[in-house]
């Protein structure tokens, strides 16, 4: 097989850290030779609740998807671990969960010497590519071959796809397989794309733990048109795989990534934050028109795609989840994990740091400044210039209404520990930390998180107290003030 010479990556510097620990180390496995090696296709939305997908039940039309889990395996209980752009793409690439990668802030950069899933697939003679939403760092981390195509064309764009469709053309005359990650934009604020018309504010459905105001019911139209434009680009990408012939021989993976930054999904460790979509379609290997429980966590991406590759990943913290894509496995992790930092986001709080366990029932969260009030971009004074619908919800808790009073309280003042039943209760409303009959659920969760912190070298408010300097332009800043 021929290799391009943009294949041969160079490593990043080794180093070990307390934190980072061994990287990864690789041995040829069985699973698949040469000619078996799929190519992979990893879409990822930005800023989307899976709940509000048409895919997943709700009211954002998705045909592409739709058609996409008809042909494919969707995953009803997918997690990432920190419901923050940058961290959760770092935790994606990686393999590593955040603390231990050093990419635990929002706008973050990993440890030297971290390795990603180019360094790995790279190794096994994958060209690997992102096109889109970055928001990675450092580069020698990730040294990708770049495009903006994915994230910058619209549907009258010509041409349409110039750089995905030179990668992907070059890899198929070479017989050289590929890992391409394509990131939208959307359905990030400012809501701007897709065509809002088709859902009239006053028609729509409000998660209960939303105040229904004006201002709400606006904001949540454009967030729905700009899911089915995310839907558009998947198909777009997806077509194109069917343009070269590449249908039958590539995993594609699309998911939604964390919650929507409406209140209690992204930057928040409520079920809205942490829980994701997922859809997997391999032709012949995944079976069409089905779906899982099994617990699955973005960790375990990088892992299960160099699984695929045919290589044994080592000393990761992600685990392969290819027996359930293959059908072997019903079930793949009994917990899932996941934090969340408010120092260094837009107006958020100096010091709020949240910590989660789930299984496949119960969320359990631990608040480490419940004291503190919690803040970030859409609770600025004055309300957030891309999305303002936060003052609506304080006026009217303001005027006496119960509803948005509780709400409001609930999303800013936390008690120290809180636990839900995410089965019957997956917007986290009532709090069942207090109930006598689940004090052994309480025990088995808050246990599993403190030895997960442990073995990630997370020390709670300590961690939260240097979050800062994991920021990519700390030292940056730093010389800039010497200077």
């Amino acid at each position: 097989m021929k290799i391009l010479s943009s294949c041969n990556l160079p490593s990043p510097p080794f180093r070990i850290s307390a934190l980072v620990g061994v990287l990864a180390i690789f041995a040829t496995s069985p699973i698949a030779d040469a000619a078996e090696r799929p190519n992979i296709v990893l879409m990822i939305a930005d800023d989307c609740t899976y709940l509000d997908m048409e895919v997943y039940g709700g009211q954002a039309k998705t045909p592409n998807l739709n058609k996409l889990a008809k042909e494919g395996l969707t995953f009803n209980r997918c997690f990432q671990t920190a419901p923050m752009c940058s961290p959760t793409r770092h935790n994606i690439y990686t393999g590593l969960y955040p603390v231990r990668s050093g990419a635990w802030p929002n706008h973050t950069r990993v440890y030297p010497g971290t390795k990603s899933i180019v360094h790995y697939l790279g190794d096994s003679g994958y060209r690997v590519a992102l096109s889109g939403k970055g928001h990675i760092s450092p580069r020698e981390s990730f040294p990708f071959e770049y495009s903006n195509d994915f994230s910058k064309n619209e549907p009258e764009t010509r041409p349409f796809f110039p750089n995905l469709k030179k990668f992907i053309a070059q890899c198929r005359s070479s017989e050289t397989p590929f890992c391409l990650v394509a990131c939208s934009n959307e359905p990030h604020s400012p809501y701007t794309m897709g065509d809002a018309s088709a859902y009239p504010p006053e028609s729509l459905k409000l998660p209960p733990s939303w105040v229904d105001t004006p201002a709400t019911r606006a904001s949540y139209s454009k967030y729905l048109a700009e899911i089915t434009y995310y839907d558009w680009q998947c198909g777009a990408l997806l077509s194109l795989l069917d343009d070269f012939g590449l249908r039958d021989n590539t995993l594609v993976i699309v998911v939604s990534e964390q919650g929507s930054a409406f209140p209690f999904a992204k930057w928040t460790c409520f079920e809205m934050g942490l829980a994701s979509g997922m859809i997997a379609r391999w032709p012949g290997k995944v079976k069409a028109g089905t779906s899982t429980n099994a617990l699955v966590e973005y960790v375990d991406l990088v892992p299960t795609f160099v699984d695929a590759a045919g290589a044994t990943p080592k000393d990761l913290d992600g685990r392969s989840f290819l027996p359930v894509l293959l059908g072997d496995a019903s079930e793949h992790k009994k917990y899932t994990y996941g934090l969340q930092t408010t120092r260094g986001i837009i107006n958020g709080s100096d010091a709020y740091g949240i910590r989660s366990c789930g299984n496949a029932r119960y969320r359990y969260i631990r608040n480490l400044h419940p004291e503190a009030t919690f803040t970030n971009a859409v609770t600025r004074k004055g309300g957030d210039g891309k999305a303002n619908f936060w003052v609506s919800w304080q006026d009217r808790a303001k005027k006496g209404d119960p509803h948005a009073k509780a709400m409001v309280k609930k999303y800013q003042q936390r008690p120290a520990e809180e636990l839900y039943d995410v089965e019957k209760d997956p917007h986290c409303l009532v709090n069942l930390i207090e109930d006598t009959a689940l004090a052994g659920v309480r025990k088995e969760l808050s246990t599993q998180l403190d030895g997960w912190m442990k073995s990630q070298g997370d020390k709670g408010a300590a961690t939260e107290e240097i979050a800062h300097t994991r920021k990519a332009n700390f030292n940056r800043n730093k010389k800039r003030k010497k200077n």
